[in-house]
């Protein structure tokens, strides 16, 4: 196959699944990785991809936003292991703002149920997988809620977390990197992402490495504003160390 060939049929994958990586290219087509590189530049220079850690997008998905069943499956081991790790960072007696997210769900999900905590939330996902917690005082804050987050958003919400100070906020994104920060589709979303970040003193951002250099239409953040990264071990330790370098600290689980 000739590298236009290559290339179209690339293009064609990337509409049809909304993303391709790297590897999975290269096994497909019989071809290095470094060719399929080749290849996604050169799609990427045309103005068809946009290139992401890993892989590409179609430019015009960088606002796409899959529903959250299809989110919770992508990296649900990496989410898993992620959520665990976070376990560690809940605070003894305190209270913590859980974002909207499927690795925030899953914290929610590994929460013990002995846990004695004030836990506030704008996300039902999360909110229904601590109601049952007999130790948990569970606040849910309310706005309209978006149906392919299942989280609130607007006035009402952003009212509610002008009145919290919050020891942590355990906080979502759909994309981060040092020099894009972090982003999601919604701008109605980021506001609300942007007001739990300032009602906390400590941010812990849980995201899998799959969201490295993905970057989507509304920026609420830097990754400056992050104290702790949690994450997975497919973010090369060369980009861990860069992170780490402009404040943030990395945990890869």
């Amino acid at each position: 196959m000739y590298a236009p060939e290559r290339q179209q049929e690339i293009l064609r994958l990337a509409q049809e699944s909304g993303r391709v990586d790297v590897l999975s290219l290269a096994e497909e087509f019989q071809v290095t990785a470094e060719t399929v590189r080749r290849d996604l530049k050169a799609l990427d220079r045309a103005g068809l991809l946009r290139r992401v850690h890993g892989g590409a997008i179609p430019v015009g998905r960088l606002d796409f936003e899959p529903d959250l069943a299809e989110r919770d499956a992508v990296a649900a081991d990496e989410k898993d292991r992620i959520a665990q790790a976070a376990l560690a960072e809940l605070p003894a007696d305190g209270n913590v703002i859980i974002d909207a997210g499927t690795t925030t769900a899953r914290l929610a999900a590994a929460v013990p149920v002995d846990a004695a905590l004030t836990v506030v939330t704008h996300a039902l996902p999360v909110a229904a997988r601590l109601a049952d917690h007999p130790g948990i005082a569970l606040h849910l804050v309310g706005g309209r809620v978006r149906h392919r987050t299942r989280a609130a958003v607007d006035a009402w919400a952003l009212g509610a977390y002008a009145e919290i100070s919050a020891d942590v906020v355990f906080l979502a994104t759909n994309g981060f990197s040092p020099d894009s920060g972090l982003t999601t589709p919604d701008l109605a979303e980021a506001a609300v992402k942007r007001a739990v970040v300032k009602a906390a003193r400590r941010v812990v951002l849980l995201a899998d490495s799959n969201k490295f250099g993905q970057r989507h239409f509304a920026r609420f953040g830097d990754l400056t504003d992050v104290d702790l990264l949690i994450t997975d071990t497919g973010l090369s330790p060369d980009d861990a160390r860069s992170i780490e370098s402009r404040g943030t600290e990395v945990v890869r689980a």
